[in-house]
């Protein structure tokens, strides 16, 4: 076989198997160049999802009329022209084959006038001979490019084109892309004449936050973190979502340098703080912008740009890592119920505007009367990583300062003044503040009658009496107590689940892990009537069982829900468990709840607490299945715990809990040793 060089159209036909996959192939490419020309606003017209027309208008700098034949040439562009520019690539484009790969397999018209320019001039070319004509038009400042009849000369390429739904729907999903990575971008969407997307510039971060839900969900908006994370020359900004009820899967969007970015690192970074933040083996929702030297990124390793080299590719895994890692800790600590967060000056970041001090502190005064933790809360670590809820707050909106680029700008820049803002600012089903004769008739229906007043007396003088009673009850217990107390020390933890306690001449051997479940029994035991508190799993787990154990669930339900389990089914052989009971909350639900509903086919709705004791007694032992080691702090608290006990639990366990230890033979052994010696 001879070695030949291949014509130009062939050539360009080969380019373009890369290049132009598909109709938002060509989108991908065109808008590329528009922003890489400074376009503030890009128009996008389509006909039949891209095969018959894709025409894109933009307001960027233009090209000059001596340069429209060079610009559809391969292997022309302005954006390189040493290899100290390939190192260092600051544009979207910068191959220079895009245009010449699109013409050779389509009807290319290529319009576009300069400032200096007084008129407009067009170039025309198609994929047959690839000539390309030049003739002067009629066009405002900027470019306008015409692709119609996509692959009309390559058949074989054509007829993988797929419905002109489904290739619109990939344009639709890359121009919801291009719009996130650059919020001051003016982005239209037609479809055969009618407007499908439209994104105005979002200079402020009430806008930012308005197109971000607007292209991911207000599902997401509503439950993730805004971050800001910086290390060195690495930034790591945007949003992450947190684990929650129909958590959205598909809301993924990276980008480097404002390039979207598919990056098998960054997915496996951000896929590994999920898992290890959360325990959830699935890959979050995000929408995060990360900001490095373009001499520590090689962008000139994927044929469609999808993916990079760093070259230090370690540090940048770590980093991503560690900020994602703390800022969703951050956001899903406030629902556990024992954490108590402290309330700190709020702090900006990228997607949050400063909170004012009074702002803050209305937010705090409103989470207080609900029982929730105040928001905003900042954390600093080595990578000076900053998070916030993204609903923590309500005011008025700032600028987003300009300090990660893509045309945000800051009118403001310099000023001290803070204010708050937040996406549920925005949300349509925030209720309104009632009127002023809703609070009347509330306050007249809060008034008691005569009759309850008087039953109100009764009541309390009955509970006086009660209580006067049970005072002297508990402060003997209370004096007990404080005797025990003065005479026993605790000396130390044995092999981190032992304490060793001196009990006057005594010595002791605690089991603290069985103490933890006594007192774990008896704190179920004294919220049976009210019902023991179940706290939300992070997502519902869907369990299959014998149609029996479903059954026995749906009769059981009312007592289910005393015990903190809520169940839903979903089909006769399927339970959906929603919420649980602390003490089950690390268990394997699949082990466990048959057992759980074995125990409880026989109990009646109205069982007492003595009815349930040894079913109390077994979620105990379930809740402590993940507890093998204690720390001395851990140890004594317990114990403390267990002492406040009442004395008849005290005296029923104390057996089965320590151990007294046989020192005085250990002594008068050592003493026969050192006589005989």
């Amino acid at each position: 076989m001879t070695i030949k060089i291949l014509p130009p159209r062939l050539a360009n036909q080969i380019a373009a198997g890369e290049v132009v996959e598909r109709p938002s192939s060509v989108v991908k490419e065109l808008i590329e160049n528009s922003i890489d020309a400074g376009a503030t606003r890009i128009d996008i017209d389509i006909e039949k999802g891209g095969a018959k027309l894709i025409r894109i208008r933009d307001n960027g700098s233009g090209v000059e009329k001596d340069q429209l034949g060079l610009a559809l040439s391969r292997h022309a562009t302005s954006k390189l022209a040493t290899l100290d520019d390939l190192e260092a690539i600051d544009s979207l484009g910068f191959r220079g084959e895009a245009l010449a790969s699109i013409s050779s397999v389509s009807r290319l018209t290529f319009t576009s006038r300069t400032k200096a320019q007084t008129e407009a001039w067009q170039a025309y070319a198609e994929g047959r001979d690839m000539q390309v004509k030049i003739k002067p038009a009629a066009h405002p400042i900027g470019t306008t490019v015409e692709v119609v009849d996509l692959f009309f000369n390559t058949p074989a390429r054509r007829k993988f084109l797929r419905t002109d739904k489904t290739e619109f729907n990939h344009i639709d999903e890359l121009v919801k892309r291009i719009a996130l990575s650059r919020f001051d971008l003016q982005v239209t969407l037609k479809h055969n004449g009618k407007v499908i997307r439209s994104y105005r510039p979002a200079g402020t971060v009430e806008q930012q936050e308005r197109r971000v839900a607007s292209i991911t969900s207000t599902n997401f908006m509503a439950n993730c973190m805004a971050l800001d994370c910086e290390h060195s020359d690495i930034k790591l900004w945007g949003w992450i979502g947190l684990p929650h009820d129909n958590a959205p899967m598909d809301v993924q969007y990276s980008y480097v340098n404002g390039r979207m970015m598919r990056d098998k690192l960054i997915n496996h970074a951000l896929r590994q703080a999920y898992e290890e933040a959360t325990g959830i083996a699935a890959p979050p929702a995000y929408v995060l912008f990360i900001e490095v030297s373009v001499r520590e990124v090689d962008v000139n390793v994927h044929p469609a740009k999808h993916e990079v080299r760093f070259h230090q590719a370690r540090l940048v895994h770590d980093f991503i890592f560690q900020g994602v890692f703390k800022a969703i800790t951050e956001g899903i600590s406030p629902s556990m119920p024992a954490a108590e967060l402290p309330v700190q000056e709020a702090i900006s970041y990228p997607g949050q505007a400063p909170i004012t001090s009074h702002a803050n502190a209305s937010v705090n005064e409103q989470t207080a009367e609900h029982g929730m933790a105040p928001a905003g809360i900042a954390d600093s670590t080595d990578y000076n990583v900053s998070t916030s809820i993204s609903t923590a707050a309500y005011g008025d909106v700032m600028p987003m300062q300009n300090k990660h680029g893509y045309g945000v700008t800051d009118k403001r820049q310099g000023s001290t003044s803070a204010t708050s803002s937040s996406y549920a600012q925005q949300r349509q089903y925030m209720p309104d503040k009632p009127s002023a004769g809703a609070i009347k008739q509330y306050h007249h229906l809060l008034q008691p009658s005569k009759a309850e007043i008087t039953e109100f007396q009764q009541v309390a003088r009955n509970t006086t009496t009660t209580s006067v009673n049970q005072g002297r009850q508990v402060g003997s217990n209370s004096q007990s107590n404080e005797q025990h107390t003065a005479r026993v020390k605790l000396l130390s933890l044995v092999r981190d689940n032992y304490l060793l306690v001196q009990d006057d001449d005594a010595l002791l051997l605690a089991d603290v892990l069985a103490m933890w479940q006594v007192n774990c029994k008896m704190q179920l035991l004294a919220t049976w009537e009210q019902g023991v508190i179940s706290q939300p799993l992070l997502l519902p787990i869907s369990i299959k069982l014998d149609k029996n154990f479903v059954e026995t669930a749906k009769n059981q339900k009312n007592l289910l829900n005393r015990l903190g389990l809520e169940l839903n089914y979903s089909n006769a052989a399927t339970i959906i468990v929603r919420k649980v009971p602390a003490q089950l909350r690390q268990a394997n639900l699949s082990a466990v709840l048959p057992e759980l509903l074995q125990q409880i086919v026989h109990l009646s709705e109205q069982a007492t607490a003595s009815d349930v004791a040894p079913l109390c007694h077994w979620l105990a032992i379930q809740g402590s299945h993940g507890l093998t080691k204690f720390t001395w702090e851990q140890a004594t608290q317990i114990y403390s715990q267990f002492i406040e006990q009442d004395s008849c639990v005290q005296q029923q366990y104390r057996s089965k809990l320590f151990e007294k230890l046989d020192y005085m033979s250990v002594i008068e052994r050592f003493n026969c040793d050192s006589t005989a010696n």
